[in-house]
């Protein structure tokens, strides 16, 4: 593992380690819970955190049941039954995706592969289908982890995740929602809170981030060419 750490940038290792540090601690990360401020405007193009139903949304719009399921009334709503998709609406969606792909998008259910909840990751998880993403250039989007950043602007390096209501990256998150981003040389981004589309090259690299008990902690990583 030391080794492997080694062989990455100073800045990539400090970024890593102090992401998987901040992830792993009981304490809440204050930016991402505490209530928003009624007096700063609203950014339009920011997705809703809470619906009406108690859901939040993912990147890729998947519903998302948020821990609190307060509305406007005051009156907490009732977990709604989420049906079974039938087996045309899963078709349909899956034509979708392999037409995305064509165009070069992808989201992060195309990443995702047979793994448990802190299950240990085999080499054999990645699927055919997966290893076709390899090295390819894509767009993805998702939310920039706001601990991954240590500044506003002129970010060179972060961890894109799937959802902006959980944690997605270190200890009890699950490998594919997390991609590691790196810019390009000469690239470089400013840090958000809405959602934001990622175009670059897409690596499956598990060997890169594994930590000292053997385990993996990312498996995806992503040099970027621009970030919108």
């Amino acid at each position: 593992m030391r080794t492997q750490m080694q062989s990455l940038p100073w800045k990539t290792q400090s970024l890593l380690a102090y992401c998987f540090l901040v992830c792993g601690m009981v304490v809440p990360f204050a930016f991402s819970q505490q209530p928003p401020d009624p007096s700063t405007p609203v950014d339009s193009k920011s997705p809703s955190v809470i619906n009406a139903d108690g859901t939040s949304k993912t990147a890729d719009d998947t519903p998302v049941k948020s821990l609190t399921s307060i509305p406007a009334s005051g009156r907490p709503v009732a977990p709604q039954k989420v049906e079974p998709k039938t087996d045309k609406q899963l078709a349909d969606e899956r034509k979708a995706r392999e037409a995305a792909r064509k165009r070069g998008e992808i989201t992060f259910d195309d990443l995702k592969f047979e793994i448990e909840k802190d299950g240990e990751f085999k080499p054999e998880m990645i699927t055919k289908s997966l290893k076709e993403l390899d090295k390819k250039t894509f767009t993805i989007r998702g939310f920039i982890l706001p601990t991954s950043v240590f500044q506003q602007s002129g970010i060179k390096q972060f961890v894109l995740v799937r959802d902006n209501q959980e944690c997605c990256f270190g200890p009890g998150a699950l490998l594919y929602d997390c991609v590691i981003i790196e810019m390009a040389a000469g690239k470089s981004t400013s840090f958000a809170t809405r959602v934001v589309t990622v175009k670059g090259k897409l690596e499956i690299d598990p060997e890169s981030f594994m930590d000292p008990d053997g385990g993996c902690y990312a498996v995806y990583k992503m040099l970027a060419e621009e970030v919108k």
